[in-house]
Formats: structure tokens, C-alpha cells, sequence
């Protein structure tokens, strides 16, 4: 058989320990259970250690996903993420040594919260020009160790978290074939998620004092506003590539950004409310990690079983967006 895709063979994910419920927050702030769940649609969520850092819970979802595939060695790493543990170098080389993948070609991707999406059209562009017959693709991030301890709502929305996916080679007729990729960006709505301070733009400086400008910051009712019309438009063109009408559509699995943005998207595609899943109530937003969570949980849940049409779709910050169609395989 001839090979014309990548294949998801695996699949896993992981929180950390610590907890922050809103009650925690409403210690802290001027805000209530009440308040976030309204908002964001989010209960809790979970949060590294001091110590912790992304690559720690990357390298546990990523050993979740090989063992959900079966297999100890891949050729590619690619690992999403904007919270990296160093400016430099890349995350990944590291998750991939802590994996025991020696000598696998490994590389961080930043797309934000768009993140997943543009690693698995990567690592499915590696598998398809043939340059890897098996990749690891990681969405992980700690947003709680760049946000201003000031800010009630970027606290209330983030948490931290990783998820994983195994792709492999094979033919675009098996269950969890990827079949078509959607990506986009917008440079001018750069500003709207952003951390403004500590690149090339805006250097660190030795003796300066850290200003707010090093912390993440976003323009909420804007990100709502593009994020849910360029969602849509994505996941539509990505229908229209491999030929499904919304009702064909199995599980829909949209970045956990917010409840209402899950709701609205779901809506202006045309999926059934009850065809769209979500996660956010228990992790909030992870980021980069909140699709491949969103799996891991939905194939926990029963939501994914073989053969089964999945829809995925993402925005961040660039801005950055994409979507994906899938299949979902026996695993």
C-alpha cells in the first residue's frame, strides 16, 4: 500500500498535581465561583510546582502517547508550546532525551494556542514528504509561570497541562488518518495576546526592574470577536477539503479557550451541541496542550471510537489559527 498520510496510532496526556479551584481565586481576588464559571465556563485548574517546568509534563504525556501506541522509538519530536524552559535552546531536544528518543530530529514550534494544530501539520508533512515514518507531537504548556499575579482574569482562565499524540505512517482510507489541514495568521492582531518583553524587540536588561510587559497579557472581547470568526471559517474550509457536511461530524474538539467561544464556533459551523466536547470545566485553558487533552479525555470518555469523524480547530496568538479532520483509530 501506497503511504499518503499520517495515521494517529497514540494518544495521552497529563495535569499537574497542584490544584486552583476558583474558590482558591476568589482568596486571592475580588471574584467568585460564581463569576468565573459564568465567564469562562472553567471550575478549576491545575498548575506546575516551583521546580516544574514545561518539559516535565511534556515528557509525561509524550510517555502516555507511546504507550498508547505501542512503540518506544520515533523518528520526529515536534513539541508545541510558548512557555518553553529556556529562550534557548528548544524544549523538545530535551523531552526527547527524557524519552529515550536518541538522535530523533526534534524542534519547539510557538503558535500559542494554536500550537497542536500547526505541529501535527508539521509532523504530518515530515511523514508525508517521507522524511519520518513515525513523530511524537506534544502540545505543553505553563502559562501559570508567566502570568501577572495581578491579573484576575488571565488567572482565572489559564491552567497548565500537556497532551501527546503518535502519528505513523500509512494510507489515508485507515481509521486515524489525518486528512486534511487548515492554517492561517494575521499579523496585525499581534498585539491582542502577547508577551511584550524579554525577545530581541524588547531585551532583558541587567539592573532594569521586570515590568509588566514581561507578563502574558490579552485583549479579551477582541480575542472573542476574532477568535470565534476565524475558528469558523477554518473548520468550514477544512469541511468543504475532505468533503464532510457539519452533520457528518462525529466530535468536535475546539481549543479550550472559554465556554462561550466552544459554544459560539459549534454554533456558527452547524455541529450539534452535543457533538462538541469540552474539557474546560476541570483543566481550563492549557494553551497548546488543550486539544491533545481534550482527546486524551473525549477517548477516555467514549466520545472517540473508531472510525468516528473528528473536527479539530484552534486560534492564539500571531495571531495564529488552524483546523484538522481525522478519523479516529482503534487504539
Amino acid at each position: 500500500m501506497a503511504v499518503s498520510a499520517a495515521v494517529l496510532c497514540g494518544v495521552g496526556g497529563c495535569v499537574p498535581d497542584s490544584v486552583v479551584t476558583n474558590a482558591d481565586l476568589a482568596r486571592r481576588y475580588d471574584t467568585s465561583d460564581e463569576w468565573i464559571r459564568s465567564r469562562t465556563g472553567i471550575r478549576q485548574r491545575h498548575v506546575v510546582r516551583a521546580g516544574e517546568a514545561t518539559s516535565d509534563i511534556a515528557v509525561r504525556a509524550g510517555a502516555a502517547a507511546l504507550r498508547s501506541a505501542g512503540i518506544h522509538a520515533v523518528d520526529a519530536v515536534v513539541l508545541a508550546t510558548s512557555t518553553p524552559d529556556h529562550p534557548c535552546p528548544a524544549s523538545a531536544p530535551t523531552v526527547a532525551r527524557k524519552l529515550g528518543l536518541h538522535e530523533a530530529a526534534a524542534f519547539d514550534l510557538n503558535a500559542v494556542c494554536a500550537g497542536f494544530v500547526y505541529a501535527l501539520a508539521a509532523a504530518t508533512g515530515l511523514i508525508a514528504t517521507g522524511m519520518a515514518r513515525t513523530a511524537l507531537v506534544i502540545g505543553a504548556d505553563a502559562f501559570s509561570t508567566i502570568l501577572d499575579p495581578a491579573d484576575r482574569a488571565t488567572a482565572a482562565v489559564f491552567g497548565d497541562g500537556a497532551g501527546a499524540v503518535v502519528l505513523r505512517a500509512g494510507g489515508a482510507g485507515e481509521p486515524g488518518a489525518v486528512l486534511a489541514c487548515d492554517l492561517g495568521s494575521d499579523g496585525d492582531l499581534a498585539e491582542l495576546i502577547a508577551v511584550r518583553a524579554g525577545g530581541s524587540r524588547h531585551p532583558l536588561v541587567m539592573g532594569a526592574p521586570v515590568s509588566g510587559g514581561h507578563f502574558f497579557a490579552m485583549h479579551g472581547k477582541a480575542v472573542y470577536r476574532h477568535a470565534v470568526r476565524r475558528m469558523s471559517a477554518s473548520a468550514r474550509a477544512v469541511l468543504g477539503r475532505v468533503g464532510w457536511r457539519p452533520p457528518d461530524v462525529d466530535c468536535f474538539v475546539g481549543h479550550q479557550a472559554n465556554q462561550r467561544i466552544l459554544a459560539a464556533v459549534g454554533a456558527e459551523v452547524g455541529i450539534a451541541p452535543e457533538r462538541v466536547f469540552t474539557n474546560i470545566e476541570r483543566v481550563g485553558n492549557t494553551a497548546a496542550a488543550s486539544i491533545p487533552l481534550a482527546l486524551t479525555d473525549a477517548a477516555a470518555a467514549g466520545a472517540l471510537r473508531p472510525g468516528r469523524r473528528v473536527l479539530l480547530t484552534a486560534f492564539g496568538g500571531g495571531a495564529a489559527w488552524g483546523s484538522a479532520a481525522l478519523t479516529w483509530p482503534e487504539l
